[in-house]
C-alpha cells in the first residue's frame, strides 16, 4: 500500500506540488500574509503544466494572470503596510454598489469572450465550466489584491464549481484541493469579516 502511494506521488510529483503550494497560499491569504503572493506565483507554475497536459486551456491562461496578480497583489499590499515590518495590508474593505457592478459586468464580458475562444478555437471538452470557473477566479484574484471583504463569497461560488471540473478531469489531489478551498473560503470570510468589524470600531 504504502509502496503504491509512494508510485502515484512519484508519478504526479508536478500536479501534488502544486497542490501543496495551493493549501499553503489559501493558509497565507486568510491571514492577511503578504507571503500569500510568492506562494501563489510558485503555485500558478506547476498549475500551468497541468492545466495545459489537462486540456484546460481557460484554467491554463487563468495560471498565467494567477502569475502576474500575485506580483501586482505583492506590491499592493507591500505599498498598504502600516509598518515596515508588518506581515499585513493596512485594512479589509466592502466592495461598494458601483464597483460590484463594473465586476458583474466583467464578469460577462470575461466568461463570454473565454467560451467563444474555447468553443470555437481550442479542443476543450468542458467550454461552459472551465470558462465560468476562470472568468469568476480573474475578478475573485483581483478583488482579493485589492482586499475587498466579498472576495471570498465568490471564491466560494468558483471553488465549488471547480470540485466538480476537476473530479471529471481526474485531477484527483486537485479536486481535493479544491474542496479544501471551497472550506476555507467561508473561513477566510468571517476572519475578514471580524478583521473588517475590529477596525470599523477603532474608527469609532
Amino acid at each position: 500500500m504504502i509502496h503504491s502511494v509512494y508510485e502515484w506521488i512519484t508519478a504526479n510529483t508536478t500536479e501534488v506540488t502544486g497542490t501543496v503550494l495551493g493549501l499553503i497560499y489559501i493558509v497565507f491569504s486568510i491571514r492577511q500574509n503578504i507571503l500569500t503572493w510568492p506562494i501563489g506565483l510558485l503555485s500558478s507554475v506547476f498549475y500551468i503544466v497541468i492545466f495545459f497536459s489537462s486540456q484546460l486551456y481557460a484554467a491554463m491562461g487563468l495560471q498565467v494572470y494567477y502569475a502576474f496578480i500575485s506580483i501586482y497583489g505583492w506590491y499592493y499590499w507591500k505599498k498598504g503596510q502600516k509598518e515596515e515590518d508588518s506581515n499585513q495590508i493596512s485594512f479589509v474593505r466592502r466592495t461598494g454598489k458601483n464597483l460590484w457592478i463594473k465586476i458583474l459586468v466583467a464578469e460577462i464580458v470575461v466568461f463570454v469572450s473565454l467560451y467563444f475562444i474555447l468553443k470555437n478555437l481550442t479542443d476543450s471538452d468542458v467550454p461552459v465550466l472551465d470558462a465560468l470557473t476562470t472568468s469568476t477566479s480573474i475578478i475573485a484574484t483581483w478583488m482579493l489584491a485589492r482586499k475587498l471583504l466579498e472576495n471570498w463569497i465568490i471564491w466560494i461560488f468558483s471553488d465549488f464549481l471547480c470540485i466538480f471540473l476537476y473530479f471529471q478531469k481526474g485531477l484527483w489531489p486537485t479536486t481535493i484541493l479544491f474542496t479544501v478551498y471551497t472550506i476555507m473560503a467561508f473561513v477566510g470570510y468571517f476572519e475578514w469579516r471580524k478583521n473588517l468589524n475590529i477596525q470599523l470600531e477603532k474608527n469609532t
